[in-house]
């Protein structure tokens, strides 16, 4: 069921205050809260998921804007998204990053207050007390990871902290980050149920924190670019491996069908997902923000929808248009190469349309009912097939068989001989607005040849930087480096 109550309930409350919070300093941040039952702590937890709400706009900002996939050009050339799309050096004040910081540190705040708290005590029961321990657990692991791949170096906070010790509290090297990551996984994977019932889908499973704690392996094996972040060429594809086979042989979970029936808002729980961010329009402070975010303004006015999204020009690139095979159908599906405006006008702008349905518009652009689904089965099997390809034990059959299922899909014939260049192309048409490219490349080693070459071709208006390895990591927020001097240092290659 996707009306879930407690969780309604407790966004709208979190929501009420974020704009505050997620602009407060890490030094300012501390908590109040005291839980004195079950039913707190769901509540407590359930504002931890809800730190989530933002994530999909901010991974397509600071993953999809940062790839290949998209030339982010707005008209004036002043939104948040340009200087980053365009490799800019001064981007420690960009609110974007700020707010990825902020948000990430949030959710690790609220899961140490509840892990602080959670005693047998207060949650008699065992089970209930270990699940929520697990997805308190899987929670601060998870926005740990994506700062880890973010910033790199962080500070790790592995407790409630009165704001006069935050101030103490440097970045740690990124293999310390990794070690708090890995111990709250791995722990998950055996605190969490495998399935919930219908009055609590969205919930992570011991599933979801075994396809994490993968991709987290995985992260961890590619190369260092002599950055500290996020690779640390520590070769653990094998250990990647065992949990995606887990997941393969041994979880609930299927490849779809009908590639269109994944981002269906009548088929939001299908045999894909393993983890969904969930949101419900409606006007009750849950809905969703990301539909609308790749969309012109104009698109959405000549529709009728009502509202519009007041940014305009984040179109797909070329180079990843001229990719598709012309048989493959996920083209059409995905992306939207241009549309009429209100004067008759044609804009060639082309467009991501991936989760856009005009008819299940919500109140305004922050309310749209649609499920994000954060890991699929496909990410899986590709996950599988990178780990492989990266010197994990497994076989080229094994590894054609994953890009020949997404291939059979998308209406396109089967190759054989799959090699990573080949994986990564695949993966980019069928992750085509997921914000899955920019890790994907970074992981590999491949990043900064591709990037540079696509920007060679592509930068038309001359406006993007090349790149170096410098800017793999995005620079610690400026409001952070200020709080105290010397407790933070900038990353390399920012002013």
């Amino acid at each position: 069921m996707k009306k879930y109550i407690t969780l309604i309930l407790l966004s709208v409350l979190a929501l009420s205050c974020s704009e505050d919070l997620d602009q407060t300093p890490i030094s300012e941040q501390g908590s109040n809260n005291f839980y004195r039952n079950t039913a707190d702590f769901e509540s407590a937890v359930t504002g931890i998921y809800s730190t989530l709400q933002s994530y999909p706009v901010y991974q397509f900002y600071l993953s999809e804007t940062r790839s290949d996939n998209l030339y982010a050009v707005s008209p004036t050339g002043v939104r948040a998204y340009d200087p980053i799309n365009a490799f800019d050096r001064s981007l420690a004040t960009n609110t974007i990053i700020a707010d990825n910081w902020n948000t990430d540190f949030t959710g690790i705040f609220r899961a140490n207050t509840v892990l602080d708290q959670l005693t047998s005590e207060v949650v008699p029961d065992a089970a209930t007390l270990d699940r929520l321990k697990g997805e308190a657990k899987f929670l601060r692991a998870f926005f740990y990871f994506d700062l880890v791949r973010t910033y790199g170096k962080v500070p790790v906070f592995n407790r409630v902290y009165t704001p006069t010790e935050t101030l103490e509290v440097p970045r740690a090297p990124v293999a310390e980050v990794y070690d708090l990551i890995l111990a709250d996984l791995i722990e998950a994977t055996t605190l969490l149920p495998d399935s919930y019932g219908s009055d609590s889908l969205g919930k992570v499973t011991s599933w979801a924190a075994k396809a994490i704690l993968g991709q987290v392996y995985l992260t961890r094996s590619g190369p260092t670019y002599g950055i500290e972040g996020p690779g640390l060429d520590s070769d653990e594809y094998n250990l990647a491996l065992e949990q995606f086979n887990d997941i393969i042989e041994n979880g609930p979970f299927g490849f779809a069908d009908d590639y269109a029936r994944i981002f269906d808002y009548n088929n939001e729980h299908n045999e894909e997902i393993v983890f969904n961010i969930e949101y419900l329009s409606g006007g009750v402070g849950v809905g969703a923000e990301y539909p609308s975010v790749p969309v012109p303004d104009g698109y959405l006015r000549v529709n009728s929808v009502g509202f519009s999204n007041g940014e305009t020009a984040k179109q797909v690139s070329a180079d990843l248009i001229n990719t598709y095979e012309e048989e493959d159908i996920r083209a059409d599906l995905d992306i939207l190469q241009g549309y009429t405006d209100q004067n008759g006008n044609f804009n060639p702008v082309p467009f991501y349309t991936k989760y856009l349905n005009l008819d299940r518009a919500g109140q305004d652009r922050f309310d749209w009912g649609l499920n994000y689904p954060l890991i699929r089965y496909t990410d899986i099997i590709t996950m599988k097939a990178e780990a492989i390809l990266m010197g994990g034990t497994g076989t080229q059959a094994e590894v054609d068989a994953a890009v020949n299922a997404i291939r059979d899909r998308a209406g396109l014939t089967p190759i054989a001989g799959v090699d990573l260049t080949t994986l990564l192309q695949e993966k980019r048409l069928e992750f085509a607005g997921e914000s899955r490219r920019w890790y994907d490349l970074v992981r590999t080693g491949t990043v900064v040849n591709t990037i540079n070459s696509w920007i060679e071709i592509e930068d038309v208006q001359n406006r993007m930087q090349t790149m170096d390895e410098n800017q793999i990591l995005f620079p610690v927020p400026s409001s952070q480096i200020t709080v105290k001097e010397n407790l933070y240092d900038q990353n390399p290659g920012y002013n």
